[in-house]
């Protein structure tokens, strides 16, 4: 199995995390499944709504070519899951959202689920995912870390102090969380959620603290295998249509010649 990983992450400036994400996911990985890492360039940056919609466009199309060189997953690895839908209605492989992965085994973890997020910018955005994805009411509370990719780049280089703080600052913002009666704390991004991977039994309080990157990564080898066991897929009705093949057409060329198009 060769699952394609789009992580929004820059694969120069952030080499170390994507080294790390590289080797603990193909780790975990259940033998004879591959995962390749991909970052963006410029990765999500200045944090936006804007922001995040440009990265969608270029995960879309990594994710379309992905398809059509043979892999049998994509994994959308960045929380918020942008462009999403789109990617599952122009292919026919699995496409699996960290988000909304990992927020539907929270569900089943605990009744109120805590979020750290990655900056406060996201916070409404992952409010949005929880309607979206039916949850809204089991998502009692969502805070961030207020920290920048580069403020993981030692902890993932093995500096074990720096290590130590980011998770401190980790529990800091969660302890509140489960003060207040979260019963599941999850990192929203696979900056944190690989960073408080490697603690076994990690929790907060009473509250265990979800691998977001890990349930990715097992829900898209659970979705190839059911895949090719009974040919599951997203519904293709209203849900999630397939895409004529000429709004692929039209979408790539957008994406490769721009406006000019």
């Amino acid at each position: 199995m060769k699952i394609f990983w789009q992580s929004f992450i820059d694969a120069t400036s952030s080499a170390a995390y994507i080294a790390r994400l590289t080797e603990y996911l193909n780790t975990i990985a259940t033998p004879g499944t591959v995962v390749e890492v991909h970052g963006i360039s410029p990765p999500d940056r200045s944090f936006s709504r804007l922001s995040e919609f440009r990265c969608a466009i270029i995960a879309i199309d990594n994710g379309i070519a992905a398809a059509e060189a043979g892999y049998d997953a994509v994994v959308m690895g960045h929380f918020q899951d942008p462009g999403l839908y789109e990617l599952k209605s122009a292919v026919g492989i699995p496409v699996i959202g960290t988000g909304e992965a990992t927020l539907h085994l929270a569900a089943q973890m605990g009744r109120r689920i805590g979020l750290v997020t990655l900056d406060d910018v996201f916070c409404r955005m992952h409010l949005e995912q929880g309607d979206l994805y039916g949850l809204s009411g089991r998502i009692s509370h969502v805070a961030g870390l207020n920290a920048d990719p580069s403020d993981f780049s030692a902890a993932f280089a093995g500096d074990g102090a720096a290590k130590d703080r980011m998770i401190a600052a980790f529990r800091s913002v969660a302890e509140p969380m489960v003060e207040n009666g979260a019963d599941v704390i999850v990192p929203a991004g696979v900056l944190p959620g690989l960073l408080v991977g490697g603690e076994h039994g990690l929790k907060v309080g009473h509250a265990p603290v979800v691998n977001c990157a890990a349930v990715a990564l097992m829900q898209a080898e659970m979705q190839v295998r059911l895949a090719r066991l009974n040919g599951l897929e997203p519904a293709r009705g209203p849900f999630c249509a397939r895409a004529p093949q000429q709004a692929v057409d039209d979408f790539r060329a957008l994406v490769a010649k721009g406006r000019g198009a």
